[in-house]
């Protein structure tokens, strides 16, 4: 059998990163920069209130308290916008709200609850340190900053950061167009009715959701029926849209394993067992004009699902440029003894939880057999047991591979 180590190294030296894109902001979300984001000008722009109050000579109101007010004339109300802000001279204040530009000289804002809120004149209750509520031109991000680098992953704050410095387009690295495909006769779609000996497609489902888990567009196929010819026809349409196909279903031995009968003709696809529980029967390889990646998966949910994490999450990964490929792994303290099978790295579904020293803890769930969907739900981790390793016994430590459901 072919090394776990081994089979994910063929797969990333096939996989080459998507080509570059120059796409619009919000299009941007989820994906990776490829260029240096230089700022055109600083942040804040300009000086400008923090709160709603009162512009002021911080020397002005230096003594002002509750029993000592200092009552000051009201010159200028400033907006957020006002495009026409003047000077105020020592002895003058200017009503002023949050955002708006401050008046040249005047050095600190005074809160508007520190005051009587006039409009006329104002009583002033309480001193203002200078700068006091004011921000000020360039705090945050000078001009020329480099304000994000080529491979920064863009969430939410990113795009907003992007915009805040005038950018309406980015160059990243797309999203790939995952498309998956359940295969059997067997399967039928959730929601309809479940004749004896058919089972609901269930692999599908959580293969999509775990490739846009990974970062990319997603998109799952109702099942196909053991019929080679449909299969293929369903395959090579679907490589128009698709920067990858995964399918899973029929790469075992069995008479009606129509995924390894079809594929074996076609690109480079291989069929091999590879050391490891769950997950044995693997193919991978590539298909069509531009030789799209494909991945058969077993069929077993867990197996499937495994598979997926250790073999198809690294390749989408790196098609998008993420800089972390893998899942992160946590070294933890074994709660139950875990029995693995020679020769094969064990995947083991688990429950890790930290404990109060700032250490983890794992638990195996259930008995690991591959079928076993409800205990994979429950699953936050997988044990990874070494191919020499036969028995793990409770107090050990291991490594314990993090299943986070989000996108890093």
């Amino acid at each position: 059998m072919k090394r776990v180590a081994d089979h994910l190294s063929d797969i990333l030296e096939t996989i080459r990163p998507l080509p570059a894109l120059d796409v619009q902001l919000l299009d941007a979300h989820g994906c990776v920069l490829i260029e240096d984001v230089v700022a055109p000008w600083p942040l804040p722009q300009f000086d400008n209130s923090a709160m709603d109050g009162y512009a002021v000579l911080a020397d002005d109101v230096a003594g002002a308290s509750e029993d000592d007010p200092v009552e000051l004339p009201v010159v200028a109300d400033i907006a957020a916008g006002d495009l026409q802000v003047s000077a105020i001279s020592s002895g003058l204040t200017a009503r002023i709200m949050t955002g708006a530009p401050m008046p040249a000289r005047a050095d600190a804002v005074v809160p508007v609850e520190h005051t009587d809120g006039g409009t006329a004149r104002v009583r002033i209750t309480s001193p203002a340190k200078p700068s006091a509520h004011v921000r000020r031109a360039g705090e945050d991000v000078n001009s020329g900053d480099v304000v994000l680098g080529a491979g920064t992953y863009l969430g939410a704050p990113q795009i907003g950061l992007l915009a805040a410095v005038g950018r309406d387009r980015v160059a990243v690295r797309p999203k790939p167009r995952i498309v998956v495909i359940s295969t059997g006769s067997e399967l039928v779609e959730p929601g309809n009715p479940v004749a004896l000996g058919q089972i609901t497609d269930s692999n599908s489902f959580s293969l999509t959701a775990a490739a846009r888990e990974a970062g990319a567009l997603a998109y799952r196929i109702p099942p196909v029926p053991d019929d080679p010819d449909r299969l293929l026809g369903l395959i090579e349409d679907q490589l128009v849209r698709a920067d990858m196909v995964i399918t899973t279903g029929g790469v075992s031995a069995g008479a009606y394993d129509v995924v390894k009968e079809v594929l074996s003709r076609l690109g480079t696809v291989a069929f091999e067992k590879v050391a490891m529980q769950p997950g044995k029967p693997q193919g991978f390889g590539t298909i069509g004009e531009e030789s799209t990646p494909i991945f058969t998966l077993p069929g077993n949910p867990v197996s499937a699902f495994v598979s997926f994490e250790v073999f198809v999450r690294p390749a989408i990964r790196k098609m998008f440029g993420a800089a972390r490929l893998h899942r992160q792994s946590v070294k933890a303290v074994l709660q139950q003894t875990l029995r693995s099978p020679e020769g094969r790295r064990q995947f083991a579904r688990a429950r890790l939880q930290p404990s109060s020293d700032g250490s983890y803890l794992v638990t195996p769930l259930g008995t690991q057999e591959s079928h076993r969907l409800g205990d994979l739900a429950y699953a936050n981790s997988l044990i990874v047991v070494p191919e020499h390793i036969t028995e793990v016994t409770a107090g050990q430590v291991v490594d314990a591979m993090r299943l986070e459901h989000r996108k890093d």
